[in-house]
């Protein structure tokens, strides 16, 4: 049996994302014997890829392919499909892996924002940035409790299951809507505290959340983004910010990135709270992919 030969390319802009000499440690713990190559450039990628029978990397192009002889397992961290050949485009006998782990750490920004707006955590940073140094009696009409309240996730994948098993353990009500219960959505939405979206930007859910959509919340409700910013129609969200019509959301992702001023989102709107994408942010991000990819044999 031929021997694995690994190739790792991981180097990216963001250090939560780059790969650690302790991450590339416990990486060759878990290859064993198999040999281990780490690369910081496509060229040194391209130059090792014809003898490497499984690769980790952010991106593949589908004319990569070609150089790939020996190649069985292509594999990346990122959930998004977006840097990878699609599945009409792979080879026969290459199986490719796309991380699932990310609810891990996702969960918990949703958490973060659920929690900071419903004990006031923001209302209270506004009192202070207006020297208001007692603001006990304001702070009343902002300060709710998370346990008894109804949560609404849209894209109800390993993200969207993650985030649930977390939130119900808080007391929350939890409604996972998919492809297949689509049709429940807009009775879900009409008593919804928290909508929660963790759909991914296939092309298929573009704007799923408009206007007609956010006209059916709750003006207590919440809109939490975590999944991909294109299935918003910005314009609407902006709009029903403006107005009240909703009473907060925070966004993590956004249709058009990094965010420029022409977005409708850019604004200091009422109850917004942007993200610049970094909800999977952690120091923990590589290691838990790596033990995902032993839990899935990719290193037996």
């Amino acid at each position: 049996m031929k021997k694995k030969s690994h190739l790792i390319w991981l180097d990216w802009p963001y250090d939560a994302f780059r790969l650690k000499p302790i991450d590339l440690k416990l990486y060759k713990s878990l290859a064993g014997e198999g040999e281990v190559a780490f690369v910081t450039s496509e060229k040194a990628f391209l130059r090792k890829l014809p003898s490497a029978t499984h690769v980790v990397t952010w991106q593949f192009k589908k004319e990569w392919f070609e150089k790939a002889a020996n190649l069985k397992v292509l594999s990346t961290p990122a959930a998004g499909r977006e840097l990878m050949p699609n599945d009409e485009d792979m080879p026969k006998g290459i199986e490719k892996i796309h991380g699932t782990f990310h609810g891990q750490i996702m969960s918990e920004t949703v958490i973060a924002c659920m929690f900071a707006h419903a004990r006031g955590l923001y209302a209270a940073k506004k009192f202070q940035d207006e020297n208001v140094l007692w603001a006990r009696g304001e702070m009343s009409p902002f300060c709710s409790r998370v346990a008894g309240t109804k949560a609404v996730i849209l894209g109800y994948g390993n993200i969207g299951k993650a985030t649930a098993v977390k939130i119900e353990a808080l007391g929350v009500e939890v409604h996972g809507v998919g492809r297949k219960n689509i049709d429940e959505l807009p009775q879900l939405l009409k008593t919804a505290d928290w909508f929660i979206l963790a759909l991914p930007g296939d092309g298929t859910t573009e704007k799923t959340v408009n206007k007609k959509t956010l006209s059916l919340l709750p003006r207590n409700a919440v809109v939490i983004n975590v999944g991909r910013g294109s299935v918003i129609d910005e314009d609407a969200l902006a709009d029903a910010l403006r107005k009240r019509k909703i009473a907060a959301a925070f966004l993590d992702v956004f249709a058009k990135e990094p965010l420029e001023k022409t977005s409708p989102l850019s604004e200091n709107l009422p109850g917004l709270v942007r993200f610049p994408h970094v909800s999977a942010f952690a120091p923990e991000y590589l290691p838990l992919f790596f033990e995902e990819l032993s839990t899935k044999g990719f290193f037996s």
